[in-house]
């Protein structure tokens, strides 16, 4: 009934009371919980990709130095080393839960919170009462949506809003010490210097093209990834060579935050598993099974990359993919049915979270693009609507050597079709389907 009021109440209510009440809560929230961010040195990292991987890097290096850190993100929370997946289908939870979140975590000490901030959270102004002290941009990709008119104008204006925030907020002191303000900006991005223009105390690059955190020599090895920032050089046990931006990112702050060099080190190469990020699947098969987020465009074409890197000679590669409904961008269906067709020698079109939407007419839009790249219905290419059903055909597919790749959802709590939500977590439905086939 609640969500039924909500679809026919919601489009009748004029958007500026929608967003006075987002607004209000937000401010409501952090006075009962009497402003934690003010207690705490607090990193947000904005943009559409990298975001989980990169905090995730930031609060292992924190933690190798001693720090107690917190972390909320797209995969999980983080209360210093006590770790839960993240069970609320959003990046950012709504004001009332961050905010509770944020006084728990300084309540229990911790001195650092990373926190991911997508542009779509700050739409309903979950950023407000937030008081960040460093904001790391990554890049902005071609990931449209309803909550920005699907337009990349108005996802650049609700990004911005934040760093707008931080120019204005006033400087904290933290164990008797003030805190500057810190604007870090992957320069490999084209709209790196929009994000630089905003007033900070400090303004810090990293990536391929800067002349400050310069990134380069990155190959594979045999457990990960390595890596130079400088004349640095880094290792991580994580697949991927995109790793390795999202790496100098987390290395940058670092360094501006004063943490020493074996600390980033010890940090970055002790990195546990981030959960569905790249995320290897163990079990008796012969073949290799990866759950993944990939969910757009960019990710997906670096997947694809990252796993013919992989791939031995004569290997398949077998890529189970979808895309989401609700309001998410319908143009990207074509083109990720084109960028897997194109990257694998199999694919499997399966359901993501249609929502409310027609999953049938979201696994053709994906189809369209697969067919155009190449793509032959039951013979290189199968429509399999039921995720676990697709998995299954997924492993069945693959023989020894083969690669697997699970896309879409990585470590998400639940599902949503038609209207429902659901328990789901690809990984475990993964190694639920590898014991059933023996594997």
């Amino acid at each position: 009934m609640k969500k039924l009021l909500k679809k026919v109440a919601q489009p009748l209510v004029p958007k500026k009371a929608v967003n006075a009440f987002h607004y209000g809560e937000a401010v409501y929230a952090t006075r009962k919980h009497q402003n934690p961010s003010e207690k705490m040195i607090v990193i947000g990292v904005v943009g559409s990709k990298g975001k989980t991987t990169t905090a995730n890097m930031i609060w292992s290096i924190l933690t190798a130095a001693g720090y107690k850190t917190g972390l909320i993100g797209t995969a999980n929370i983080r209360y210093g080393e006590k770790e839960e997946l993240n069970p609320y289908h959003m990046t950012m939870p709504g004001a009332l839960i961050l905010q509770k979140i944020l006084s728990k975590m300084a309540v229990q000490g911790c001195k650092y919170l990373v926190m991911e901030v997508p542009s779509e959270g700050q739409t309903q102004y979950r950023h407000v009462g937030i008081n960040f002290d460093i904001l790391l941009f990554t890049n902005v990709t071609k990931e449209l949506m309803a909550a920005h008119n699907f337009s990349l104008e108005t996802l650049h204006k609700h990004n911005k809003r934040v760093f707008k925030q931080l120019a204005k907020a006033k400087r904290k002191v933290i164990d008797g010490n003030p805190i500057d303000k810190f604007i870090i900006a992957n320069v490999d991005n084209k709209y790196a210097k929009d994000y630089m223009d905003f007033k900070a105390d400090h303004k810090l690059t990293f990536g391929t093209k800067s002349s400050e955190n310069k990134l380069h020599s990155t190959v594979d090895t045999k457990d990960g990834i390595r890596f130079a920032i400088n004349e640095n050089v880094y290792e991580l046990r994580m697949l991927g060579k995109i790793n390795a931006i999202n790496a100098a990112g987390a290395i940058t702050v670092a360094k501006a935050l004063g943490v020493p060099a074996g600390a980033i080190k010890k940090g970055l190469s002790k990195l546990p598993t981030i959960p569905g990020r790249m995320e290897v699947i163990e079990g008796k098969q012969p073949f290799t099974v990866i759950v993944d987020y990939a969910h757009e465009q960019a990710s997906m074409t670096a997947l694809m990359d990252s796993a013919r890197d992989m791939k031995p000679k004569g290997a398949k590669i077998i890529t189970l993919l979808g895309a989401e409904g609700g309001g998410r961008d319908e143009a990207k269906r074509p083109e990720m049915g084109a960028i897997a067709m194109n990257g694998s020698d199999i694919i499997v079109l399966s359901n993501v979270d249609p929502y409310e939407d027609n999953p049938y007419v979201i696994l053709n839009d994906i189809e369209k693009g697969a067919v155009k790249a190449g793509g032959i219905k039951d013979k290189n290419m199968f429509v399999i609507a039921d995720r676990r059903a697709g998995i299954r055909k997924a492993i069945e597919l693959a023989s020894k050597g083969d690669i697997v790749l699970i896309t879409g959802k990585g470590a998400e709590q639940s599902i949503v079709v038609d209207g429902k939500s659901s328990p789901w977590d690809d990984r475990k439905v993964v190694r639920e389907e590898l014991k059933l086939l023996s594997l």
